[in-house]
């Protein structure tokens, strides 16, 4: 889970934008804690991805190949 701290002061950052403006250091600031933030939920988002599995109303497994190949790449290493 992303540290709540740094969930807060991006929402307090995105705040302040709005309202009054950002100094070059909280904009800086404000772009590593989005980079950070993104890169955090692009891996979540993979691992979600990557542990999928899909089954239909019968119980077939209906999970995409590109998914399948990628669990199966992932087993390889």
């Amino acid at each position: 889970m992303f540290p709540q701290n740094k969930l807060n002061r991006i929402n307090e950052l995105a705040k302040k934008k709005r309202e009054v403006g950002l100094s070059q250091d909280e904009a800086k600031e404000q772009s590593m804690l989005r980079a950070e933030y993104l890169k955090f939920f692009r891996s979540s988002m993979v691992n979600t991805i990557e542990n999928l599995k899909v089954i239909d109303p019968n119980g077939t497994d209906v999970t995409p190949q590109k998914v399948k190949d990628i669990k199966n790449r992932k087993k390889l290493h």
